[in-house]
């Protein structure tokens, strides 16, 4: 049976897949991650990545005009990510353990990689490396399960830890932060045939799977894609789930 840490250290075996098929982050849940912080006027905000992998999380805060220095366990996918948003700062590390000075970020900011972090001790580090009044924003795209083709797509490739940790009602604060205020963007992104296999094959349960149940499930996703596909393209629902929690002192 592969372990958890195995599966949450097996993307970067397939990093320019991950980049292909999955989803980039909508603009405005990511402003909306940074809103608290608003006070700062005109300063360029401090932004940390942590669990950065391709740069997904890091283009959009660039976009917004922020500094970002990128932390992942993965060499493989920072170097993807070097290549996609060159000279963004890059370090080997993780959630619990960031290689940054007390207090000398505005925002911690965590896209499709909370799941895998231990809550206690990823919250206490985000606290120590904050600065008075920072934020701590996670945010997850997520297949809207509602619509039935979707759910057949998931009964196929199966479920994710993340996935089930926003079906259990999301991640629970802890110290030094009390309460997550939450919002919900739905959306949907047009994917080639291509697109839709590399979405598939860049999830860890797929990436870790023995060859013949690989081949499998990305067979029947195939065939799935062809049935849904109009004019070669399948729209696929997402919803966006972000959280926020200012750090308390």
């Amino acid at each position: 049976m592969v372990s958890r840490e195995e599966m949450s250290t097996s993307f970067g075996r397939h990093a320019a897949r991950y980049e292909s098929g999955r989803p980039d982050y909508p603009a405005e849940a990511v402003a909306w991650l940074l809103e608290p912080l608003a006070a700062a006027g005109s300063r360029r905000l401090r932004t940390v990545d942590v669990g950065a992998g391709t740069g997904k999380l890091t283009r959009v805060l660039r976009e917004l005009e922020a500094d970002v220095v990128a932390i992942d366990p993965d060499p493989d996918m920072l170097a993807e990510l070097r290549r996609r948003v060159p000279g963004t700062p890059t370090f080997i590390g993780t959630a619990e353990r960031m290689p940054l000075p007390d207090a000398s970020v505005d925002a911690v900011l965590s896209g499709q990689a909370w799941h895998w972090v231990d809550p206690v001790l990823g919250a206490a580090e985000a606290g120590r490396v904050l600065r008075a009044g920072g934020v701590l924003g996670l945010v997850w795209n997520v297949r809207d399960d509602g619509v039935a083709w979707v759910r057949r797509l998931t009964e196929i490739m199966h479920g994710s830890v993340a996935e089930q940790l926003i079906a259990d009602g999301g991640p629970p604060p802890h110290p030094p932060f009390d309460s997550f205020q939450t919002r919900v963007w739905e959306w949907g992104r047009p994917l080639g045939r291509e697109e839709f296999l590399d979405m598939v094959a860049s999830r860890s349960y797929v990436i870790t799977a023995d060859d013949v149940t690989r081949r499998r499930i990305l067979d029947e996703v195939g065939t799935l894609f062809d049935e849904r596909a109009e004019r070669g393209v399948v729209t696929l629902p997402y919803r966006t789930e972000a959280y926020r929690a200012v750090a308390r002192r």
